[in-house]
């Protein structure tokens, strides 16, 4: 099901400091409407080297959204609707390891919820279900976004775990080490909510992390809005770049994990006993 005229199977997820796409041709605005609310913003399309592309900014493109607020549903919902089958999100992280410096990008394969009280599921009110995520996001596609990335020169790193922190504060001294002594690689606040939400409605989901600060961890360079502020412009030009390069590659992916099989048999609740409200809700993200 998309929505009439729509048929766009890539997205991009931009993060902090990507707001739009310059390198979008063709582009048209949709305003959509989902079960869950309102998107975080106007949902952009437009084409990338000939490929239809959907772009979303999580905190709007006036960045009014806090990542608690960020309207994760109804932006999956959104996407789903609009045939989105590839979501590549681009997000900012402090690094918890020396190796991982301001301006590189990481391509983790793990995440850490460390989140309160944020809804990260499409089940409930009379819907239950349960999606694996053991490997919580499209290893094909991250690992194809890693290699054209190294192409372009920039500094990358495959693998790592993603600590997604509640924020909006940044951490403080204790939790940075603390988050070390756990094996973290990077540390950002949507990643999570945002990947399992992606998994439930089928999607082929890779975050590409992009490095601004050593957290507070480094005595000398503790984290602070006016270095991440610094470092972004480096990142959001090297992001795009990536884009352009590795968006006309993606439709040849081929997923080692089927992504989208999950939902199948994640639904626990028979048919039958589903609410009305509850199934029309679902029916667009699980098929059924």
């Amino acid at each position: 099901m998309a929505l009439s005229g729509h048929k766009i199977g890539i997205a991009v997820i931009g993060g902090s400091g990507l707001y739009q796409m310059d390198e979008l041709k063709d582009k048209k605005e949709i305003r959509a409407k989902t079960p869950f609310g309102n998107p975080s913003d106007i949902i952009l399309t437009g084409k990338i080297s000939g490929i239809p592309v959907a772009f979303l900014p999580r905190h709007g493109r006036k960045h009014t959204l806090l990542p608690g607020e960020i309207p994760q549903r109804a932006n999956m919902w959104a996407l789903k609707s609009l045939g989105v089958r590839v979501i590549v999100s681009a997000s900012a992280v402090g690094s918890l390891k020396g190796a991982l410096a301001p301006t590189h990008f990481v391509f983790p394969d793990q995440f850490v919820d460390a989140t309160k009280g944020r809804t990260s599921t499409f089940f409930g009110n009379g819907a239950v279900g349960h999606v694996p995520l053991a490997n919580p996001f499209c290893g094909a596609v991250s690992d194809m976004m890693y290699s054209e990335a190294k192409k372009l020169g920039i500094r990358s790193h495959q693998g790592g775990t993603y600590l997604c922190m509640e924020g909006p504060g940044f951490s403080t001294k204790a939790e940075s080490r603390y988050h070390r002594q756990m094996g973290c690689s990077i540390i950002g606040m949507t990643v999570a909510t945002e990947a399992k939400l992606a998994r439930e409605a089928g999607f082929h989901y890779a975050p590409v992390s992009l490095v601004t600060d050593y957290d507070c961890w480094k005595e000398g360079e503790e984290v602070d809005q006016n270095t991440v502020s610094n470092t972004l412009h480096k990142n959001i030009e090297n992001i795009r770049r990536l884009l352009v390069k590795a968006i006309p590659l993606l439709s040849a992916v081929k997923c080692r994990t089927h992504c989208p099989d999950f939902t199948k048999t994640s639904l626990l609740t028979a048919r039958k006993n589903i609410p009305a409200s509850a199934y029309k809700r679902l029916e667009l993200l699980l098929a059924l």
